[in-house]
């Protein structure tokens, strides 16, 4: 078991997390990544309150270790999440898209652990002012919602590490041992993986999204949106006609705008689906389970490290 301030906060075997992302981290998901040993997370984003106490209670049956909910805190709906969390007993959460200033109060009441998704130093320093207990650092490469700054995790990670003295999360770009190890190097004190678990037996999104991801190179990912809310998602015909209008407009009027650029877990297929992932789609080359992974991990990260050692004369 590792010892460090991330698994006191989450319960956790490892400080592995699961990338919380809508409509597809439910209970059945989380409930896998916790008995693995890390940090399960039911993304609340797009659930109504009874469908968020419906996944808690999947994940309540399916595992009797800890795991958690991510609360977007810009929804409308975000208070009621963050009671539901309250009430079923969950200790630990994150929080994204917002400030959660406005909500310390009552999670502190509560006794509940907090994460904060940050994007620049600037972001970070406030969240710890207002009293998180740990910040995840979300590099430009990640997959789904990313920061407008466009910092890498490489870039991020060390600069957050630096300046803050609460912990911090390597999110973007990570994928098995190598991302894990470099995280750890960078000062990250946990990481959190999203793509990765997409390309998984337990993930609930349709195959053809896990095979394009096992498909994809290095460039495989495009940037929608980016002076609103940045997401990052595989290209794909219905993303180019988002990006290129005017070079598809034929096509536009005679399928109609509603027959493309839907989310994957609203329908649509290869062609027309917006699927959220991240730029180490280029290196995921298998659908696995996710306690394989979890194994690769773990000891995968044990062999680098006595590798890193063994090279710089520590026997």
């Amino acid at each position: 078991m590792v010892k460090n301030r991330i698994v006191e906060i989450t319960g956790t075997k490892y400080p592995f997390i699961l990338g919380p992302m809508r409509l597809i981290t439910l209970g059945e998901m989380a409930a896998a990544v916790s008995n693995s040993g890390g940090f399960g997370q039911i993304a609340a984003s797009g659930l109504s309150s009874d469908r968020l106490l419906l996944e808690v209670k999947k994940a309540r049956d399916l595992t009797d270790q800890p795991f958690g909910i991510n609360i977007p805190l810009y929804r409308m709906n975000a208070f009621d999440a963050l009671e539901i969390a309250i009430d079923a007993g969950i200790k630990t959460i994150t929080t994204s898209a917002g400030n959660p200033a406005m909500f310390m109060k009552r999670i502190k009441e509560a006794d509940l652990k907090v994460l904060h998704k940050v994007s620049s130093k600037e972001m970070a320093l406030k969240a710890q002012s207002c009293g998180v207990d740990a910040v995840i650092a979300t590099g430009f490469e990640a997959g789904g919602h990313v920061g407008r700054q466009g910092t890498t995790t490489m870039c991020l990670v060390p600069q957050l590490a630096d300046a803050l003295n609460i912990p911090v999360i390597a999110a973007g770009g990570i994928a098995d041992a190598r991302g894990v190890v470099a995280a750890f190097a960078l000062g990250a004190e946990g990481v959190e993986l999203g793509t990765r678990f997409v390309a998984t037996q337990e993930c609930p999104v349709p195959d053809f999204f896990k095979q394009l991801i096992v498909e994809a190179g290095s460039d495989s990912t495009i940037l929608l949106g980016k002076d609103a809310m940045p997401i990052r998602v595989l290209r794909n015909r219905a993303v180019d006609m988002i990006q290129n209008p005017d070079k598809h407009q034929e096509d536009m009027h005679l399928r109609g705008a509603d027959a493309d650029a839907q989310y994957i877990q609203s329908g649509g297929d290869a062609d027309t689906a917006v699927m959220p992932a991240g730029q180490i789609s280029g290196l995921i080359k298998k659908i696995e389970k996710i306690d394989k992974i979890f194994l690769g991990l773990i000891q995968g990260t044990d062999l680098l490290t006595q590798q890193l050692k063994t090279m710089f004369g520590g026997g």
